[in-house]
Formats: C-alpha cells, structure tokens, sequence
C-alpha cells in the first residue's frame, strides 16, 4: 500500500521537489533572465534590440515545434528519458551561449537548440506529478511551478551582479554548470512515474451554448485561445522589463530588482493557486489570476518610478503564475492520462509561438518608436480578454470532495 499524498513521506513529494529544482534551473532560467544580457550583447556585438529580441523568438519557435512531439513521446515512452536527455542538452546549450562570436547566426542556433529541449523538462516533470496526486495535485503542480518563481527571485539579480563582476560568458558558463552538476543528478534519482486509473471530464455544466456541444473539443481550444492572448502579454512585459525601466531612467540594478519582485509575487501566486485548485473551480481561479496580470501589464506601460515598477512586476508576477498551474490541471481533468503530455505539447506550440511574438513586438515597437507603452497597452488588454475566455470552460469538481486519506492502491513505478 502506498502512503497518503497528505503525508510528507509520500514519493510523490520527492518528484515534486525534484521537479521544483530542475524547473528553477530549466526554460524559466533562460526567459527570466534574457534581459539581463541585452545590453550586453548589444554592447559587445552592435545588434538592436531587434535582433536580440528575435533570437527569444527564435527559441519560442523551437518549443512550439517540438513541445507536441516531446509530449507524444513522453505519452509513449514516459518521461524519464527525455528528461535526461533533455536536462543534458539544455546544460551544455547555456555553455555554448558562452562561446558566442559576433554572427547572428551563431546566437540563433543556440536559441534554437535551448528552445528545442528547454520545455520538456516542465513538460516531463508535469506528467510525472500528474501521476503521482490526484487530492493534492493542483498542491504538487504548484510546488514544482514555484521553481520559476525562486528562479525569478535570485537568478535576475545573481546573473546581474556575475554579469558586472565578471562578464556575461562568465555569467552563462556559471549556469550551464549549474544545470548539469544539479539538475541531472536529481532527474536521475526522482524523475519517476506512477501508473494510475484515467480521469475523465467531470462536473460539466449540463445546458452549454451550441458552440460548445462537443465540450472536450470546445474546452481545448478554449485553452488554447486563452495561452495565446495570456503569453503573448504576459510574456512580452516580461522580457523587456529590464529595457523598458532603464530607458525610463531607473538604473540596472533597480531594474533587476523590479523582476525579484515579480519573482517574490510569482513565488506566491503559485502556491496560493495550487492551493486554490484543490478547493475551488479551476476555471474560476484562471479568470481571477489573469485579471491581476492584465491588471499588472498595464501598469507597467505607464511605469516610471520605482515603487510603480515593482507595483506593476508584484501584480505581473501573481496574476501570471496562474496559467502555467490552471493549464496542466484543467488537462488532467477534463481529458486524463491517456493523451495528456500530447494534448500539453499542443497547448506549449500556441503558448510559445505567442510567448515569442510578444517580446520580438515590443523589441520592434522600440526601434519603430523608442517606446513601449502603445504595444503593451494593446497586449494587456488581450490578456483580459483571455481572462474572460476562461469562464467559458466547464467548471471543476475539487477533488477534496472525496476523501484523500485513502490509502493509493498497489502502483509499479518507472525504473
């Protein structure tokens, strides 16, 4: 008989640790802290912000081609081996930004290749947590998506200060390092699955509009539609944040400190939200995240001092960790197991290709105009429109509805 997910000695929790690490050393190191090395590279290189934005694009269009053959294989095959493969290349492609040249192309390919393999490790450790909880899986989904907000806290102001100190190849060979002397070993011990019943839809609403006769198909797009106005705001202010402050005359490491701040509040509404999840309709806690997050993008349009700038990162950071938990957990239930890191590929191609095409916008608006403001006004309001979309789903039945002190049936684990 296997433990309670409600006990701390459950394995379970350990794949969620696990997971909390490698996610704070996976695709959020590379997005939380792309700004930093803007100027840098602009400095060092002569690009625009232009060109550099659009290597962040370029790796969004790696995760939306690859994420949907990632997530039928790890549906096939279970994730362990493309996490490790995955950890491996991602490690050494932080280690290959470290030896860039002056040619574009050079920054393109490795942006390629971190985008190829920088999403399965979130995608790989979600099905694996989506296997080991049911009670508590909006709990453990959240505790591994916190890692981005431990990420966003320290990496943003650590990548600063190597950046000063040392040098930006020095800043990115520190993390390639990381990556592999941390995050492999812990995906080689804990990155395990457990074999359990599927879910099915539940709690649907029994009268729909007729748009949403079929309310699986409905449900997904849905979701998808949401991702991509979500991503595309969310996204954008967040990697052009650093930029943006210091045009508007805040100094770098002020600046920095705005994106801890939104990893502070990020770190927060992760747990609060996994929480929420447990006890609450799924559908009705992404309208409330996503609202705060609109909320927050249009702040930072008009941001011009420091306490507005964190004011504005705070109500980002909140409002936007709560896709990345609501997505995963309204997959699980409404569709199960079965097909589950397939149909999370899918929704990973809409979300990059919109997580791309925000900041490559904003980095173009700004050689257009030397201002973001309009474009990021526009994208706000996008998001709240997702943030609408959202009460379109069918709700969901909590699952402390039914007794999570049972004891979990017999399970064989991933070797």
């Amino acid at each position: 008989m296997q433990p309670s997910e409600n006990r701390l000695h459950y394995y379970g929790w350990r794949v969620a640790i696990a997971a909390h690490v490698c996610v704070a050393l996976g695709f959020a190191l590379y997005a939380y802290t792309f700004g930093v090395f803007v100027g840098p590279l602009a400095a060092e290189f002569g690009w625009s912000r232009g060109n550099i934005s659009t290597g962040f694009a370029i790796t969004a269009l790696a995760v939306a081609i690859f994420s949907p053959f990632v997530g039928k294989w790890i549906d096939r095959r279970g994730p362990r081996v493309t996490l490790l493969s995955s950890v491996s290349i991602f490690g050494a492609g932080f280690l290959g930004f470290s030896q860039l040249t002056s040619h574009l192309w050079h920054l393109y390919s490795m942006c390629f290749a971190i985008g190829a393999v920088g999403n399965a490790i979130q995608m790989g450790y979600t099905r694996a947590i989506s296997t080991w909880f049911d009670h508590r899986r909006g709990l453990a989904l959240g505790t591994m998506l916190a890692g981005e907000g431990i990420g966003t806290i320290v990496f943003p102001l650590m990548t600063q200060r190597i950046v000063l100190w040392w040098g930006w190849r020095t800043a990115y060979a520190l993390m390639g390092s990381a990556i592999l002397l941390i995050s492999l070993p812990l995906t080689i011990l804990y990155a395990r699955i457990r074999v359990v019943p599927n879910e099915k839809l539940e709690n649907v609403p029994n009268q729909m509009p007729a748009l949403l006769q079929n309310l699986r198909v409905a449900a997904f797009w849905i979701i998808l539609a949401v991702l991509f106005l979500a991503s595309i705001g969310v996204n954008g202010a967040i990697t052009q944040q650093i930029p943006m402050l210091t045009d508007r005359g805040l100094p770098v490491a002020l600046a920095a400190v705005t994106v801890s701040a939104l990893g502070f509040s990020s770190l927060t509404g992760r747990f609060l939200n996994g929480w929420l999840l447990d006890h609450f309709s799924g559908p009705a806690i992404a309208f409330a995240f996503l609202s705060i997050a609109a909320g927050g993008i249009a702040l930072l349009a008009e941001a011009r001092t420091f306490p507005s700038a964190v004011a504005a990162a705070a109500l980002l950071g909140f409002g936007g960790a709560g896709t990345s938990s609501v997505t995963p957990y309204l997959l699980a239930r409404y569709f199960g197991a079965d097909r589950f890191s397939t149909l999370y590929g899918l929704t990973w191609t809409v979300y990059a290709i919109a997580g791309g095409a925000g900041p490559m916008l904003l980095g173009y608006a700004y050689d257009s105009t030397h201002s973001y403001a309009s474009v990021l006004l526009l994208l706000g309001c996008g998001t709240a429109l997702g943030a609408l979309l959202t009460l379109f789903l069918p709700a969901t039945q909590p699952r402390d509805n039914a007794n999570p002190n049972i004891e979990s049936e017999v399970v064989s684990t991933e070797s």
